[in-house]
């Protein structure tokens, strides 16, 4: 894409002005561009470079629409176009005056200069934006799932392009609409954009989108989530466009994503009726190819290995009931502190096991879609600046993040479907770095599991994790306390908001509450006074269970992945056992 951007650069770039003094007749302005007498600008007109007129083109309909509003019609569209700069005039020589009737001459043309010199200092400004901006097209767009991942596509071409001048910008929701314009006012060669936010912004006709013909170079990462159907209607509309009424010849196309290839069957009951063919990997590029809108036949290279995941990861397993789930995820955040991301398929799950784990002491970071995005960029930041840090996440975060030295991931609830599972372990285990991925497998998981295992062809079974029982019911004793505590706290905080907004509603509606409307404290202060001394009760134990060590350094567990390969898991699991 930068090699496509630099080209067009090339082509289009206007030759450097000459250090020469200026023959007598003509001056040179500040920025360097000559100013030459009337008669010779007129004879050296056709000799001047096509680029310069990329800085003197029309003002966009809404200065023009502006400028007629304030004048009351006396300035005509064509001369609102900026001059030739060979003509040796800007955009104030271009106003025209109206007509002024003999009678009230003095105050109407007091009005009329008034007005006149208003234009005029806009026009200016305008004129000083384009010319500090020249026009230049949309060259290259990226268009990705989530916000996170935007922002780090643009870092990583920002990284790249350094010292080509080439500009870039993104567009992504939860952010200012008016600062993203703005960026798009600058003609960036290159955006990096989530299709939710580039649809609205089309579809109120930014002159910087107005005209993508001239696309050279289309990037879809993670196409295969982008095109799911029910997810991201805006990109079908804009694929649409892009090849229908804005479509470029030249213009390369290019997809990416870990799964292109990975196909699950549907299942037999499915496969038996008519009409159902059997998925393959051509039928499924050729679907997805079909979806994307891409002509020809596309050149395919695929870096994916048969398993799907990388040498490097270590794949383990815990099965356990439902409720036992926070007993072994405390346990190997303890026994294995570094920096962890733990993965659960609802933003109901994170919330609770944030409020469990800061009663245990340990701060978890939270990324999940309900959260603005400033906190969310942040929580990443954050994550990958710590050594020791523990993030939970949806699988908002599962997809393309970059983040440095992740050294477990752990599937607190089993993915959906091998895609996802792919894509969450791809988070740790990155670029030849060694990293170990944990699926805590509950009665409800199983079905989803065996999918996953049948999906990726795995050769033999994944091994347990390896679990040292007599440490588990410390373990189980910390866990109880915190989740009484987490339950309680969680219901005094809903009760809070509440009686809040109970009693602003009564404020507004003029009324009085009764004592039986309330929630907890005002209902009844006795039994909210021994829920306070029990809720005291319950911290002081804790408390006291945590200022002790649950492991000494002597009894500690290697960290698995960095003595024992997958095949060994098994057998330390027998011996600890």
């Amino acid at each position: 894409m930068i090699h496509a951007v630099l080209q067009w650069q090339k082509r289009n770039a206007a030759p450097p002005p000459s250090n020469t003094e200026a023959p007598p007749g003509e001056t040179r302005t500040e920025a360097g561009a000559e100013t030459r007498s009337p008669g010779k600008a007129e004879a050296e007109s056709d000799a001047l470079p096509d680029d310069t007129v990329i800085e003197s083109e029309a003002l966009p309909s809404d200065i023009a629409a502006e400028a007629r509003a304030k004048t009351g019609g006396t300035v005509s569209d064509q001369a609102l176009l900026f001059g030739d700069d060979d003509a040796g005039e800007g955009p104030s020589s271009l106003i025209r005056e109206k007509p002024v009737p003999k009678q009230n001459e003095n105050e109407e043309e007091n009005l009329d200069k008034e007005q006149t010199g208003n234009l005029k200092q806009e026009l200016d400004d305008k004129s000083a934006t384009c010319k500090a901006y020249p026009k230049r097209p949309l060259l290259g767009l990226v268009l990705t799932p989530t916000r996170e991942l935007a922002v780090q596509v643009k870092q990583h071409i920002d990284a790249v392009a350094r010292f080509t001048g080439i500009k870039t910008a993104i567009l992504v929701g939860g952010m200012s609409t008016q600062k993203q314009q703005r960026m798009l006012n600058r003609r960036p060669e290159i955006v990096v954009a989530t299709p939710g936010r580039l649809w609205e912004l089309i579809k109120e006709k930014h002159y910087h989108l107005r005209n993508l013909r001239q696309l050279r170079c289309l990037v879809v990462d993670e196409a295969d989530r982008m095109v799911e159907k029910g997810h991201f209607a805006e990109l079908s509309q804009l694929l649409e466009m892009l090849n229908d009424s804005q479509y470029n010849p030249k213009r390369q196309t290019l997809v990416f994503s870990a799964t292109l290839t990975l196909v699950h069957q549907a299942p037999a009951r499915i496969l038996h009726k008519k009409h159902t063919k059997k998925m393959d990997k051509t039928a499924k590029l050729d679907l997805l190819m079909q979806k994307i809108g891409m002509r020809g036949k596309p050149k395919v290279i695929d870096l994916t290995r048969n398993e799907a995941t990388v040498e490097t990861l270590t794949e383990t397993k815990i099965h356990c009931e439902t409720d036992e789930k926070d007993f072994y995820l405390y346990y190997f955040l303890m026994q294995y502190p570094g920096r962890s991301l733990v993965f659960a398929n609802s933003i109901s799950c994170i919330k609770r096991l944030s409020g469990l784990l800061k009663v245990l002491d340990i701060m978890p970071l939270t990324l999940h879609a309900c959260m603005h995005q400033k906190q969310r960029l942040r929580n990443l930041e954050q994550f990958a600046r710590l050594e020791d840090c523990v993030l939970l996440a949806t699988d908002v975060a599962a997809r393309g993040l970059d983040i440095p030295k992740v050294q477990h991931v752990i599937h607190y609830q089993v993915p959906r479907t091998s895609e996802i599972y792919v894509h969450r372990s791809g988070r740790t285990a990155r670029a030849t770095n060694e990293g170990l991925s944990l699926m805590l497998i509950g009665p409800e998981d199983v079905i989803n599991f065996k999918k996953i295992y049948k999906t990726l062809k795995k050769d033999e079974d994944i091994p347990l994790f390896p679990v040292q029982t007599k440490y588990m019911d410390v373990v189980k004793e910390r866990i109880r306390l915190a989740r009484q505590i987490e339950k309680s706290e969680y219901r005094n905080f809903q009760a809070c908001l509440h009686n809040s907004w109970i009693e602003q509603a009564a404020a507004a509606l003029e009324i009085e509450l009764e004592e039986d409307m309330y929630k907890g404290g005002k209902a009844d202060q006795q039994e909210e006074r021994r829920r306070q001394k029990q809720m005291k009760v319950l911290k002081k134990e804790l408390r006291h269970l945590l200022s002790q060590p649950l492991f000494t350094e002597s009894q500690k567990t290697k960290y698995p992945t960095h003595t024992h390969s997958g095949r060994d898991l098994m057998q330390i699991c027998i011996v600890l056992e």
